[in-house]
């Protein structure tokens, strides 16, 4: 299966992005321990130099790094007729024990690596480059998790046996069986509409009036990690039930598929462009005194802000809309 399309653009671009980013960490360390830019010195000025090789490479990396979950996400899906039992990626995930393990470090990575990208953007925006320390300290938390992702991607796609028969997501995510999966799908309807409603309408208060007022940068990062995670659940719990228009159908991955539009794409994508933007106006907060950055930061963190609130509103109206309209009630 090493020779399925999509699996080879997995295995290569993971072998280029960890290699860039173990590349960079060797920079990484030289600038948090001699990065002086009071200094005229000969080591200063080619740390000057290779740093902006080094973060050029690091954006190319992150942002592929980004699309790779999507691509991990398809490719997962793709392959499940290949396995007896498999109905979606939910099967195909499950072949072996490697495959949830990387789908969740890689939703952790993309975070990290959204987070990263937007240091750097504001990092270059100032004439002294005063967060350089911070996102090569970043670079050094990312990169074990990045090799340690990796490995697991390999070890998922390289020991994936046809002739393994899996299970499928109506098992999975069945109320009748003892997992986390099946504990998260069984968890009361009414409850978690409450609790999605209240995290979304208190993460898109929070950010409204971070962008006119900025004021609670903090909380509304608190917030939008929360409405994330809180998301994730309810997809599970009863979003996906509305999508399916059955009442025991929990799956979050046949979202993904033909029969449902492709409309897990875009509420996925809406999550994690919300979550990234909003972690992101936390991230730069106690940045915002550092004088290069006085104006140019607080005008990206209300760009920041803005682009949450339209991905976490487009979710919520995406869920309402079918909530009212479709066939299920319950």
């Amino acid at each position: 299966m090493t020779f399925h399309p999509s699996i080879f653009a997995l295995h290569l671009s993971s072998l280029l992005i960890t290699s860039m980013i173990l590349f960079a960490t060797r920079y990484a360390v030289q600038i948090l321990r001699k990065w002086n830019l009071q200094s005229g010195s000969e080591l200063q000025l080619s740390l000057e130099r290779k740093t902006y090789l080094v973060s050029t490479l690091l954006a190319y990396a992150f942002c592929f790094q980004l699309f790779s979950l999507f691509l991990f996400i398809f490719t997962a899906d793709q392959i499940h007729p290949l396995f007896v039992g498999a109905m979606c990626a939910a099967g195909s995930l499950h072949v072996n024990s490697y495959g949830y393990p990387a789908l969740l470090l890689k939703i952790l990575t993309f975070l990290l690596a959204g987070l990263w990208l937007i240091v750097n953007h504001s990092d270059n925006s100032a004439y002294d480059y005063p967060l350089v320390k911070k996102k090569y300290a970043l670079l050094l938390l990312i990169a074990p998790l990045m090799v340690i992702e990796t490995t697991l991607q390999w070890n998922y796609f390289l020991r994936l046996r046809p002739d393994v028969i899996t299970s499928c997501c109506g098992s999975l995510f069945s109320t009748g069986v003892e997992t986390i999966s099946s504990e998260v799908a069984s968890l009361p309807s009414f409850p978690m509409k409450v609790l999605f409603y209240l995290a979304l309408i208190l993460t898109l208060g929070s950010g409204l009036l971070f962008f006119l007022r900025s004021w609670g940068g903090y909380g509304f990062a608190l917030l939008s990690i929360v409405t994330f995670v809180t998301s994730i659940l309810s997809i599970i719990s009863f979003i996906s039930l509305y999508y399916y228009e059955l009442p025991t159908h929990h799956c979050p991955f046949c979202l993904l598929q033909k029969e449902y539009g492709h409309v897990g794409y875009p509420l996925y994508l809406c999550l994690l462009g919300g979550g990234v933007s909003g972690l992101g106006v936390g991230g730069l907060m106690p940045f915002r005194k550092i004088e290069s950055l006085k104006v140019a930061l607080p005008c990206f963190q209300k760009r920041l802000a803005m682009s949450s609130l339209i991905f976490y509103g487009t979710f919520g109206g995406l869920v309402t809309w079918r909530m009212i309209f479709s066939n299920l009630t319950f």
